[in-house]
């Protein structure tokens, strides 16, 4: 009798808070976990703990080559099955109009643009094609996909018009791709978190913090990234949630600053 394959996992970002949390809680669901990332020492450390079934390949999510090489890694571990597109690492504070009366910057608005839509747009097109050429499983599904949007994209705050324009395009893009793929049996949804407890959010200081928090109506905290990947682990294995994006933010809302 032939063994089963090892279903895989590539998640972007899974160095980072909530990607960390999505591979640990793939991996101890028995899936294989591949870790595309540029923070080489976190990444290396997270997969050593894992053991068997993790590995690390450094990626940028913008490049066709290195992500190419991240879904090369995952077809040796086994077959792919989901990918979850996490990664942060970049953004820019500006108002479009800044105080002194320049305007913003044309390259912070399309830096941000380029890694969070272009580089999640990249990953879902190169990975929903390498789903796409697998064998379906009996319900006649190759693989699903969860992206990463924001509130931002809802309600983008002073500042945020890059980040909201980005995060934005992700909601937006979540419908059309899930339309695209069904053809070819791979499920889409999206994450939009509010104010979620990772280590950049400890960074901003206890005053800013409790800003944060004080307009959460239940609970009064932030998301802690168990929750998030418990969600998004949710949405990977619910084979008839398709084209949706879930906000996760205590039913928070943004203000204007």
């Amino acid at each position: 009798m032939s063994t089963p394959a090892t279903d895989v996992a590539l998640v972007t970002g899974g160095a980072g808070g909530l990607g960390e949390a999505v591979v640990r809680r793939l991996h101890k669901a028995g899936k294989a976990v591949v870790v595309a990332d540029l923070a080489d020492d976190r990444a290396e450390k997270l997969v050593a703990d894992l053991g068997t079934g993790a590995r690390y390949v450094r990626t940028d999510v913008t490049s066709e080559e290195s992500v190419s090489a991240a879904l090369d890694a995952a077809a040796e571990l086994g077959t792919l099955r989901h990918i979850v597109i996490a990664h942060g690492g970049w953004g820019v504070a500006e108002r479009v109009v800044n105080r002194d009366g320049s305007p913003a910057s044309l390259e912070g608005f399309t830096k941000t643009l380029d890694l969070y839509l272009v580089g999640t747009y990249n990953v879902l097109r190169l990975g929903a094609a390498r789903m796409a050429a697998g064998e379906p499983t009996a319900a006649g599904e190759r693989g699903s996909v969860v992206a990463t949007a924001s509130i931002a994209a809802y309600e983008g705050q002073i500042g945020q018009t890059s980040y909201a324009a980005a995060k934005a395009g992700v909601v937006g893009l979540t419908l059309a791709a899930a339309r695209d793929l069904s053809a070819v049996g791979v499920r889409v949804n999206t994450v939009a978190p509010g104010t979620m407890h990772t280590a950049m959010m400890e960074s901003v200081g206890e005053e800013a913090l409790a800003k944060f928090t004080g307009n959460i109506p239940f609970p009064k905290r932030l998301g802690a990234p168990e929750e998030f990947a418990a969600l998004v682990e949710h949405l990977l294995t619910n084979g008839y949630i398709n084209g949706e994006v879930v906000r996760l933010d205590g039913a928070q809302r943004f203000g204007p600053r």
